[in-house]
C-alpha cells in the first residue's frame, strides 16, 4: 500500500475515535461513514501521488460503491478510485467499532450495523474537481513528458509508413496507435502522476459495454482515451500529408469503416 495512503488511513482512525467519544459512542456506522466521504475523495495531485505509490489501485472499478447520484452513472477514474479506498477504509473503521464493542458481531464474524443507520438516506456530495492541478501546470512548463515520448515515438512510425506509400493509411493509423497503447497499471501510473487531469476521465462510450460488465477498471478508461487521443492526432497528420480521403466539410472518411469512434473491444 502507499505509504501516503497508510499515513492518510492513520489519521482517518484516530479521528473516528475522537468523534466516536465526543457524540458518546452512537451511530458508529455513520460516524464511520460520513468521516470517510468528508474525507476521502482527494485532491488530485494528492491521489495521483497516492497513485504513482501504488499502481495496483488503477485496477479498481465503480461497482455499487458511488452513493452519489449525480457521480454513479458515468464516475471519472478519480471518483472511482477514492470510492475503492474509502470502501476499504470504512471496512477498517467498523473493525475498530467492533473491536471496542460499538458494534455487535454475529457468529461468523460478520457486523452487525443498527437497522436505523441502515435506513437513513446517506446522499454525500462530492466536491472534488478533477478539472484543475497544480502538478499538471508545473509539469507543463517542463516541456516534454512521458506521453509527449509516446505520441512522438507514435508520430514518428505512422510518418515513415506514410513516406514509405502504405497501402492502408488509416488502418496502419489504427495499428500504431494501438501498438503504442498503455494498459499495465505500471505503466498508466506515472502519466497519472505526471499529469493528474487524467483523472478525471470518464468511460463515456470509449468501452465496449460487453467488456467488464460495463464497469472497465480505472486505469482501462485512461487508456481508452490516450488510444483515442493518439489516433486523432495521427489522423490529422495523416491529412496534413494528403494521404486521407475527405468529405465535403474536410473530415476524414474511413475506409470502409463505421463513422463511430473506435472503442477498447
Amino acid at each position: 500500500m502507499s505509504g501516503l495512503l497508510t499515513t492518510l488511513l492513520e489519521e482517518i482512525r484516530i479521528e473516528y475515535i475522537e468523534r466516536m467519544r465526543t457524540n458518546g459512542f452512537i451511530e458508529p456506522y455513520l460516524t464511520a461513514e460520513r468521516l470517510c466521504h468528508e474525507r476521502l475523495f482527494l485532491d488530485g495531485d494528492l491521489l495521483a501521488e497516492i497513485i504513482e505509490q501504488d499502481p495496483s489501485l488503477l485496477a479498481a472499478r465503480a461497482g455499487d460503491l458511488i452513493m452519489n447520484q449525480q457521480e454513479n452513472e458515468n464516475p471519472s477514474v478519480g471518483i472511482i478510485i477514492c470510492s475503492n479506498i474509502l470502501a476499504a477504509a470504512l471496512e477498517g473503521l467498523l473493525a475498530v467499532a467492533a473491536e471496542r464493542d460499538w458494534v455487535d458481531v454475529d457468529d461468523q464474524g460478520q457486523i452487525l450495523v443498527d437497522e436505523e443507520e441502515l435506513q437513513q438516506n446517506s446522499q454525500y456530495p462530492i466536491s472534488v474537481d478533477y478539472s484543475t492541478s497544480e502538478t499538471a501546470k508545473r509539469n507543463l512548463l517542463r516541456g516534454s513528458s512521458e506521453l509527449s515520448h509516446i505520441f512522438a515515438a507514435a508520430e514518428a512510425e505512422f510518418l515513415d509508413a506514410i513516406e514509405q506509400h502504405v497501402r492502408n493509411a488509416y488502418q496502419t493509423a489504427l495499428d500504431i496507435s494501438s501498438n503504442h497503447s498503455v494498459f499495465a497499471p505500471d505503466d498508466i501510473a506515472p502519466l497519472v502522476a505526471e499529469n493528474p487531469l487524467l483523472l478525471g476521465l470518464r468511460k463515456d462510450d470509449l468501452i465496449d459495454e460487453d467488456l467488464f460488465e460495463g464497469d472497465p477498471p480505472a486505469g482501462l478508461i485512461i487508456s481508452a482515451h490516450l488510444t483515442r487521443m493518439l489516433l486523432q492526432q495521427m489522423l490529422e497528420l495523416g491529412a496534413e500529408h494528403g494521404v486521407f480521403d475527405l468529405d465535403s466539410s474536410g473530415h476524414i472518411i474511413p475506409p470502409d469503416e463505421p463513422e463511430d469512434p473506435p472503442i477498447i473491444h
